[in-house]
């Protein structure tokens, strides 16, 4: 069965969030996610799932950059907005979990318009969804418009992962 991307458009979504530079699965980002479940866990609500948006800050393709160059913004998406204290209680309780709870933060984000794949297998084969996205994307002009997003369907040991592949887009132009 042939997975196609689709055109959807997201609004504002408000979600706890740590950032960080490192390979996926490095010391950094393990770090990272276990910050953020644990906040969550002690705010008693549901989050989830976890999502990424990635970046390079290099002129060379993503791809072609040392992984451990690559920068990220892990997300965990909340219900709505925390009332205020409700997140500095929750790292506080947390912080017994040794996790690096003190990084994470609430953020907000919209990002519009995007061109969105469901990713069937393992992280090292995306290179081949993502170009199936590029080619969707240049069928009708449009060009990326922020960093690339990934939710992760499964969880990361999952035998057959399942992620989906977010681009947000706008029409011609310079990539930003």
């Amino acid at each position: 069965m042939e997975i196609v991307p689709e055109l959807v458009s997201y609004g504002p979504v408000t979600c706890l969030n740590v950032t960080g530079v490192g390979e996926p699965g490095g010391a950094e980002h393990v770090s990272a996610i276990g910050a953020l479940y644990a906040v969550a866990g002690a705010m008693g609500g549901g989050a989830g799932p976890l999502e990424g948006l990635w970046w390079v800050e290099d002129d060379r393709p993503a791809l072609q950059v040392p992984r451990e160059s690559w920068r990220w913004h892990l997300l965990l998406p909340l219900a709505g907005v925390p009332e205020p204290g409700v997140v500095e209680r929750a790292r506080e309780v947390s912080r017994s979990s040794g996790a690096a709870v003190d990084r994470v933060r609430v953020a907000t984000f919209t990002e519009g318009e995007c061109v969105e794949l469901l990713h069937v297998g393992p992280y090292s084969e995306e290179h081949r969804s993502l170009a199936v996205m590029d080619a969707f994307m240049a069928e009708r002009g449009l060009v990326a418009n922020g960093p690339h997003h990934e939710v992760y369907v499964t969880a990361f040991d999952h035998p057959e992962p399942r992620t989906v592949l977010r681009q947000p887009v706008r029409v011609g132009g310079a990539t930003t």
